[in-house]
Formats: structure tokens, sequence, C-alpha cells
């Protein structure tokens, strides 16, 4: 009995032994299907499974061991600017009736009466003999002074339009004369005009280059081809029939960069500006209230501007783009950095507007800034209206500025006969350089000094003679005593004569002529004293 219990477990045993291992060789088999029938992602970290000896190893084929290669991008187009949507910005344009009225645009164009085209031809006459031989005996124009021709003496009355760049002289000039959009004035808040530009009347719309005006003899601006074709090339000229243009003509210039030198320009800038500076009535010097900033470059244009700050306006412009409280930091602000500048006792008048044809940003002083802008115009009229008187003063300024040459000229050459026999060692070259570097040791500014009628402002650089000896020998000059004719007197006596008597005489002929309420010249306006203090009245605020 106990055997037979001992056999049944042994069957029982074997039977449970077999059903385990079918059951595992079934599992194995059903993991090596699922290997088969799910294929392993390259970015899958597990590796296959190991064949077994009753798995088959799948067998690689030539198309799954190709690699494919990587999808191309195809590169992202910008938006075309045709289908982006330019917003312009409307606004209805500011009333200009008040440029026209201040300054009688509307008024028909007066034509020159037969005496002051007399008192013209006389001061013509003036410059031409009494003036322009002391000038060429002792060559003037070496010293970076051309001569005042008979055009420049005919033209019409310049106004100069100076600043730091992007402060809003392209866009005054715009508004003033009416430019349209098409053919305005280039204007952005970067450095845009690189030009000299000259505004003028034409009977239609044209620019014209450089090189063209500078040899148009009906225009005054030949003499400006001596500064060479690379600042011709940066010259250039727009006719545009306007009713101010018939009586002025209006000159942009290049923005003040005080990061840039010189030479980069590639044309004497200076030298530029101080030529139409010195043949400009009105000279407008424009800041922005951003660029208060005082280089060198802006420093010595304000040298140049000595002894002309009667001509001198200096605007504040974009004022209406700040808050007022700022507004009154800016204008102190603007005094402090021009005082250093301006050696007046007296402070320069500063006019603060808006310049430009758009209507005065709100909560502004635009009241004020319109009866500022009515002022500065009023200076504008009374350039047209003098503008003989102008024409006189610049021929006289000149006359002084070549008297002074004359002297300091013949000192220098006085001091070279005194000591060229008392050099031991070199020749006359040496004894000369040693005069030329050391003017104060041979007292040749002190004695011109002490002669009558001069100030010591007026006198040059003594820098400026090592240039000009370095290209004109001493031996070339005559001494003033000598510079005498028998039918033409002595070139000194004609040019203090023509500064002490012959201008002051013209210039007092011709304010009779316009207190008398004739007309000035061709394009200006028929204003006699009393016209013009109602011009003036007629803006005045009404006393409560």
């Amino acid at each position: 009995m106990e055997a037979h219990r001992m056999a049944t477990n042994v069957i029982i045993s074997a039977v449970f032994l077999l059903l385990v291992f079918s059951a595992c060789v079934n599992s194995e088999a059903t993991k090596a299907k699922s290997s088969e029938k799910v294929p392993t992602t390259k970015s899958s970290k597990t590796p296959p499974p190991t064949p077994g000896p009753d798995v088959p190893s799948p067998k690689k084929t030539k198309q799954d061991s190709t690699k494919l290669p990587p999808p191309k991008k195809e590169p992202v187009q910008p938006p075309s600017t045709d289908e982006i949507p330019v917003q312009k910005i409307e606004f209805t344009p500011r009333n200009r009736h008040h440029i026209d009225l201040t300054l009688n645009l509307d008024k028909p164009e007066q034509t020159i009466t037969s005496k002051l085209l007399e008192k013209l031809n006389t001061l013509k006459e003036i410059n031409k003999k009494l003036i322009q031989p002391l000038a060429k005996a002792y060559k003037f124009h070496d010293m970076g002074h051309s001569a005042i021709t008979d055009g420049e003496l005919e033209a019409k009355p310049m106004v100069l339009f100076l600043g730091p760049w992007s402060a809003g002289k392209s866009t005054m000039i715009n508004y003033l004369v009416g430019l349209e959009d098409n053919i305005k004035l280039p204007v952005g808040a970067e450095p845009v005009t690189s030009d000299f530009t000259v505004v003028y009347h034409g009977k239609s719309y044209r620019t014209v280059e450089g090189l063209v005006l500078a040899t148009d003899g009906r225009q005054s601006f030949g003499s400006l081809e001596h500064f060479g074709n690379a600042f011709l090339e940066r010259f250039l000229g727009i006719e545009y029939p306007h009713k101010l243009l018939q009586k002025v003509t209006l000159v942009d210039t290049p923005g003040i960069i005080e990061n840039r030198k010189q030479q980069e320009r590639g044309y004497p800038f200076n030298e530029v500006c101080e030529w139409f500076m010195d043949r400009s009535d009105l000279i407008f010097v424009v800041f922005d209230p951003t660029k208060l900033d005082v280089g060198t470059e802006l420093e010595s244009i304000f040298k140049q501007l000595k002894g002309r700050e009667s001509q001198i306006r200096i605007i504040l412009n974009k004022a209406d783009s700040i808050p007022p409280q700022e507004l009154m930091r800016v204008y102190g602000a603007l005094f402090w950095n021009l005082a250093p500048l301006i050696n007046v006792t007296e402070p320069p008048r500063v006019y603060v507007g808006s310049f430009w044809d758009r209507p005065f940003e709100p909560n502004t002083y635009h009241d004020i800034f319109l009866e500022e802008e009515r002022s500065l115009l009023l200076d504008l009229n009374d350039v047209i209206v003098n503008q003989l008187h102008n024409k006189i003063a610049m021929v006289r300024r000149r006359a002084k500025a070549i008297r002074i040459h004359a002297l300091l000229v013949d000192e220098y050459l006085k001091k070279f006969t005194a000591n060229r026999p008392y050099a031991i060692m070199g020749d006359g070259e040496d004894t000369m350089r040693q005069i030329v570097d050391n003017p104060e040791k041979f007292n040749i500014f002190t004695t011109v000094l002490a002669r009558s009628n001069i100030s010591k402002y007026d006198l040059p650089n003594p820098d400026t003679y090592k240039n000009f000896f370095a290209i004109n020998a001493i031996d070339l000059f005559q001494p003033l005593r000598k510079q005498c004719g028998y039918f033409s007197g002595c070139l000194l006596e004609n040019i203090e004569s023509a500064i002490t008597e012959h201008l002051p005489q013209l210039l007092g002929a011709v304010q009779n002529e316009t207190q008398q309420g004739v007309c000035t010249k061709k394009g200006g306006s028929c204003s006699s004293k009393k016209d013009k203090e109602k011009e003036k009245e007629k803006y005045k605020k009404p006393q409560s």
C-alpha cells in the first residue's frame, strides 16, 4: 500500500515537471516572434534580443543596411516688402500764410531803381579800383580769401544754415520754401545731408551739378573751384520757382559730426564754411534739444563766426518734442555750452520753436513758438530790405582785412631787411624762418597793432603766415612806401580812403534812399521805416 502511494507521487511529479518545461518553451517562442514583428527604433537604447538555439537570427537585407539621407530644410524666405502695408501718418499741414505775410511774398516783384543801381555800380568801382589792387599786390587770396566779384555783389541775399546733424536744417528749408514730398531736400534721424546744397530761384525744378554751378557766369560761385574737384562733387544746386527764392538764396550744409576728422570729408570743410560765411547776410545755427554737446568741429565753426555776431541767429528747433518743464533746462544748457564760444557781453538771441509743416504737439507752448517763428521771419525780411547795406558792410570788412594783411607783410619785410646782414650763418631763408617762427620776438604784430583803426581782435593767427611765406618768398614783395603811382596813387592810401570815406558815404546815401521808401534791389520790397514799425506792431499781443 505504501509502495503504491510512492509510485503515484512520482507520476504526479513527472507530469508537473513536463507541464512546466512546455510552458517555458512556449514563452521563449512567443518572445522570438514578437521581436521579429516589432522593429527596434534608432533612438531606442535596448539592444535586440540574442537569438537562442531554437530561434533563427533575422537576416539583414541590403535595403535595411542603407541609411536614408536627412530631409533638407528649406530656407525661410523673409516677407516681401510689398506684402507689408506701409502706414502713412496723415496730418494737416500747418498754415503758412504768416510766412507770405511777414516776408511780403504776396506783393509783386519790385525792380531796382536807377538811383540804387547807380549806388551798386559805385560799390563795384570802389571794390575794383581802391581795394583789389592792394589785395593782388600782397597776394591776399593765398590766405584763403578769394576776391569779391561783381557777380557776388549783384547776387541776392544769402542765408546759411549750420548746425549738428539731424537738427532740422533741411526740414526748415523745405518748410520755408514749401518743397513738395517728391522734390524736397532729404531729411532723416540719421546724417542725411552730405552735400553743400544751394536752393535758388529758377523757372522750373531741376538739380544742377556743382561743377556746372561753379562755371556758370550768371551765378556767384565761381571762386569755389579752388577747393578742388573733391568739393565740387559734394556741391549741388537746386532750382525751384518760389516767391521767397526770388528774394533770397538758401544754403544747406552737411551736419557737424564731432567724431569725424576733417580729412575724412575729402575737402577743407572749415574753409568752405568760411567762404559761405563771408558772403552770407544771415547765418542760422540750428540745434536739436538732444544734441547740445560742443565738440572740436563746432568750436572751430564758432571761431570762424567771430566778428559776425550780428549775422548769427541761434535756433533751438524741435522744441515741442520735449515736455515744457524740460524745455527750460535745455534752454539753459544751450546757453551754458555756447557761452565760452561767443565772446560778447550781451548773450545771443535764441529762437525757440518747431520749424516744419506739421502741427505742434499738444500741451506745449505753441503760441510762443509761433511768435518766435514770426520774429525770426522779421529778421529775414530785414535782410531782404537792407541787402545793399549788407553788401557795403561786407566790402568794408574785406577791405579792413586786406589792409591788415598788407601791413603785416610789410612789417615782415622790414624785419627781414634789417636782420639779413647780421646773419652769421645760413642764407636769407634761415633768417626769414626765424622771423616767421618767432614773430613776438621781432614785435611784428605789436608794431602793426600800434597803427590807428586796428583792433587786436582783427589780427589773424600768426601761424597762418608760416604757410603763407612757405609758398611766397619774401623777396617777391615790395615795401608799402614803394607801392605808389603817379595816376593811381598809393595803394595803402587808396584802401584807407575807401574804408574811412567812400564806403561810409555810400552807405549813408543808400540809407537816405531806403528811408524814403525806395526799393532796395530786384526781388526786394518797398518798405519805409514807418512800414517796418507797423509790421512789427502787427504781431504784438494786445495789452489787457
